[in-house]
C-alpha cells in the first residue's frame, strides 16, 4: 500500500501571517521602527505545503484546514490553489474569523516574535480529517498548543492529535508532527501521547530538550551532545523511524541502532538574511522531500539546511524558497559553516573513541 502512494497531506494550522520587519524587539513601554509589512500564508500546514511546491511543483500535495468566511480565508484558499495544492478538505466555517498571526522579525537579531488569534483554528477537530480517499504517502500535522479542540481530550483519546495520527496510520499514511514555541511542560504533555503514532519527528534544539526533559540550550549556546541524547531518548519513547533536530549551528538525525548523522549548516552571508520566520518549516520540507524521494539521510539533511537557508532571504515564511536544485546550488555557492563551539562532544563521537 505505501509503495503505491506519492505526495504529502498537510493538516492543522492555516493562518494569515502579517509579517513585519522592525528595527528591534522592544521592551514593554518601548518603541521600535517598522520597515516592511507583508501578508502571506502561515502555519505549518500552509508553509510545508507551499515549500514542497516550491521545491518540486510536480509533487502532489493535499491539505486540511478550517477557514473563516472572510477575506483572509479567501486569500488563503487562493494561495493554495495558485500553488496547485488540493483544497477539497479546506472547510469554510461560520464559527469565527480565519486564524491570523502578527509575525515580527527583528532586523537586529533576525529573531521572530509571534502574536496570534486562534479564530477558526480553535474549532478544528479530528472529524475534519478524511483519509479514506487520499493516495498521499505522508501526513504533516501541526501545531499542538495552538488548536483548542485538538489540544483537548477527544472521545477515548488523550487529545485530538492522537486521534488524527492513529486514523492516518490506519489509512496507510506515514506521519510527522510539527511543534510550536509554547511552554515546555505543556508541549511535553501534548506530544508524549503522540509519539507512539509517529513515523518521523523533526524539531528544533529547544523542542527536543523539552520533550526529553534534558537541558539542550543554555547561555553558552546549543549543546550538540545533549541534543543527541535527547533525540535518542525521545526516539525510544515512540514509534519513529527517525528523530531529526535542527538549529542554526547544526542538524542531526537519530535512527535506532545507527550512529547519529550530523551535518553543519549553510554559511549564508549575513547581508542575505531578512528573517528566520518559517525556517524550521523549510528545513522540514527539505528533509521530508528527500526522504520521500529515497535519498540517503546525509543528502536529505543537506537539502534541509539548503532549503532553510534559502528561506532566510525573506521576512515571509515561504517567499524565497526555490526549486530543490536551486536551493542546493545556493548552498554550494555559500559553502558550509563551521560547527559552533559546544559544551561537550556528541555522544556518538564519545562512543567511537
Amino acid at each position: 500500500m505505501t509503495g503505491e502512494r506519492r505526495g504529502f497531506l498537510t493538516g492543522g494550522t492555516w493562518c494569515v501571517d502579517y509579517n513585519r520587519s522592525v528595527s528591534h524587539w522592544p521592551q514593554e513601554d518601548g518603541i521600535a521602527e517598522l520597515f516592511e509589512e507583508e501578508r502571506h500564508g502561515g502555519g505549518p500546514s500552509c508553509n510545508l505545503a507551499l515549500d514542497l511546491k516550491h521545491l518540486d511543483p510536480a509533487i502532489p500535495v493535499e491539505t486540511v484546514g478550517l477557514l473563516g468566511d472572510d477575506d483572509n480565508g479567501r486569500y488563503l484558499r487562493s494561495v493554495a490553489e495558485e500553488a496547485g495544492i488540493d483544497t477539497r478538505q479546506m472547510v469554510v466555517s461560520a464559527t469565527g474569523a480565519t486564524q491570523y498571526c502578527d509575525a515580527f522579525v527583528s532586523r537586529t537579531s533576525h529573531r521572530r516574535t509571534h502574536i496570534f488569534h486562534g479564530g477558526t483554528g480553535a474549532y478544528l477537530t479530528p472529524d475534519h480529517f478524511d483519509f479514506s480517499t487520499t493516495r498521499m504517502r505522508f501526513l504533516h500535522l501541526g501545531l499542538p498548543g495552538v488548536h483548542k479542540m485538538l489540544d483537548s481530550p477527544w472521545q477515548d483519546e488523550p487529545n485530538g492529535w492522537v486521534a488524527i495520527l492513529k486514523k492516518a496510520r490506519a489509512a496507510g499514511l506515514q506521519t510527522n508532527l510539527e511543534l510550536a514555541s509554547i511552554d515546555s511542560q505543556r508541549m511535553a504533555a501534548l506530544v508524549a501521547p503522540c509519539l507512539p503514532h509517529l513515523d518521523f519527528l523533526i524539531v528544533n534544539d529547544t523542542e527536543i530538550g523539552a520533550l526529553a526533559g534534558i537541558e539542550t540550550v543554555s547561555a553558552r549556546g546549543t549543546d550538540r551532545a545533549a541534543c543527541e541524547r535527547a533525540a535518542r531518548t525521545v526516539l525510544e519513547r515512540g514509534a519513529m523511524t527517525m528523530v531529526a533536530v535542527h538549529c542554526p549551528a547544526f542538524a542531526l538525525s537519530a535512527v535506532r541502532g545507527e550512529k547519529a548523522c550530523i551535518v553543519p549548516p549553510v554559511a549564508i552571508p549575513a547581508e542575505e538574511i531578512k528573517g528566520a520566520n518559517g525556517a524550521g518549516d523549510a528545513f522540514a520540507a527539505g528533509l521530508l522531500y528527500g526522504i520521500h524521494e529515497g535519498w540517503d539521510i546525509p543528502d536529505c539533511l543537506r537539502l534541509a539546511h539548503a532549503t532553510a537557508a534559502a528561506s532566510l532571504r525573506s521576512i515571509s515564511t515561504t517567499g524565497s524558497v526555490v526549486g530543490w536544485q536551486d536551493c542546493l546550488v545556493l548552498a554550494q555557492s555559500w559553502g558550509q559553516a563551521a560547527f559552533a563551539v559546544e559544551t561537550a562532544p556528541p555522544e556518538s563521537e564519545v562512543r567511537s573513541r
